[in-house]
């Protein structure tokens, strides 16, 4: 990075915590309403809109509460949490994706919502979901949007080649030949990120660590099967090659929409772009299922998404007001028209309504929710993918073996986790 943009972000950085801080430095007068403020971390084009006319419906039912919107890129925003938190200066309300959880949870910075009003509903999500936002018992954070990983296929391929949706990597595998030879396409195309290699561990019956049993298990046995499965892959009759440049995600990705590759292993979070590419013009083209199961019959695929959570340090009147804000943003109402604006998918089963489920995208990856696994509440477990993202990588490209790149791997990790065991 150029010293002069290192200069220019620094100083965006310091402006951003010194402007969009709650508390004491709200500028509230004695009389006037309250004033928080909100980081929201979602994509400033295509989801922050949304959110902006919710929070002008929030603040006119609520005029004793304003609410400042500060729309903070997603790659920034958990490291000016932290620093902001750490000088008392941090927003009222964060939207924090799953993994920040646990980490800010026990830095302190977060409040516990059990028995607040902001989580007066929570049996109406989905426990799962719940259960991701919570740390030692306690509850940091409220469900706002949630996602997970499928196998998005292009229904009009697999029909031309006859084949059916597979069911296990081996069934991908022959599915893949056969839509080349029928097509002439490659059937599947998959990705180096070890975010979308959970699913291949989960089929394995494991992960990168075991949680409970505070041991490393990313160079076990049954990993290096899952990883076996996974190198496999990207070589074979209709399976593409492992792409290894910085533009990989969106070359799968185009390839994906405009009908150059039958499947890809996705996220909702490209609903929208999907359905801008040529093949999905009709949307009911867009087929959606579980990923599929490993050597033991388990599909499973890692829980993503992001909570709401409030800001422990500020004092109780902003609390309070920021608890008001979250309940209303996490409401059946809320949930139902950031659905059908931005694509995504609700974390409560009352806002799945038939009009939300009329779009096939929606429809589809609710219906493979099921199969998705919370990550444990391990603070550490979200930094975990770094290590491995460069060994899958070096792997992926032939330049490490697999056994090499896991046991450096390992290695990486267990300085992470350092009470871990191998």
């Amino acid at each position: 990075m150029r010293r002069g943009i290192a200069a220019t972000a620094l100083v965006a950085s310091l402006a951003l915590a010194a402007t969009a801080c709650g508390g004491d430095d709200s500028g509230d007068s004695a009389d006037g309403p309250v004033t928080i403020t909100w980081w929201d971390t979602s994509n400033a084009t295509n989801e922050a809109p949304t959110y902006q006319a919710l929070v002008k419906e929030f603040e006119a039912a609520n005029k004793d509460i304003k609410v400042k919107y500060v729309n903070v890129p997603f790659d920034q925003a958990q490291n000016k949490f932290d620093t902001a938190a750490g000088s008392k200066g941090a927003p009222d309300v964060l939207r924090s994706e799953v993994g920040w959880t646990p980490a800010f949870a026990k830095k302190g910075f977060f409040l516990p919502l059990d028995g607040t009003e902001a989580l007066a509903e929570e049996s109406k999500f989905q426990p799962s979901l719940i259960e991701q936002a919570q740390y030692e018992g306690k509850t940091y954070g409220v469900p706002f949007t949630t996602d997970t990983l499928a196998l998005v296929y292009n229904k009009d391929l697999f029909e031309k080649a006859g084949v059916e949706v597979p069911k296990t990597w081996d069934d991908l595998k022959k599915a893949a030949a056969t839509i080349k030879d029928k097509t002439g396409v490659d059937g599947y195309w998959g990705t180096t990120q070890s975010y979308y290699a959970q699913s291949f561990l989960y089929g394995e019956g494991t992960d990168t660590v075991d949680a409970d049993a505070k041991k490393i298990t990313v160079n076990s046995p049954e990993a290096k099967k899952a990883y076996g499965t996974w190198l496999d892959l990207f070589d074979g009759k209709g399976l593409h090659k492992a792409d290894t440049t910085a533009d990989a995600y969106a070359h799968i990705q185009d390839a994906f929409v405009n009908g150059k590759v039958a499947s890809i292993i996705q996220g909702p979070w490209e609903i929208t772009n999907f359905y801008k590419g040529s093949a999905f013009k009709d949307k009911e083209n867009l087929g959606i299922a579980t990923v599929p199961a490993g050597s033991t019959g388990k599909a499973g695929a890692p829980t993503g998404g992001h909570n709401l959570s409030v800001y422990a340090g500020s004092d109780e009147a902003h609390q309070q007001a920021a608890l008001k804000f979250v309940n209303f943003m996490t409401s059946a109402k809320a949930q139902e028209t950031i659905a059908l604006k931005n694509n995504t998918l609700p974390t409560r089963d009352d806002a799945y309504t038939a009009e939300v489920k009329a779009d096939p995208g929606i429809a589809g990856y609710q219906g493979v929710l099921a199969a998705a696994q919370p990550r444990p509440a391990l603070p550490e477990y979200g930094s975990l993918w770094g290590p491995l993202d460069d060994e899958l990588l070096a792997v992926a490209g032939g330049k490490k073996s697999l056994d090499e790149g896991l046991a450096s791997a390992e290695t990486s990790i267990a300085k992470l986790v350092p009470d871990f065991s191998k």
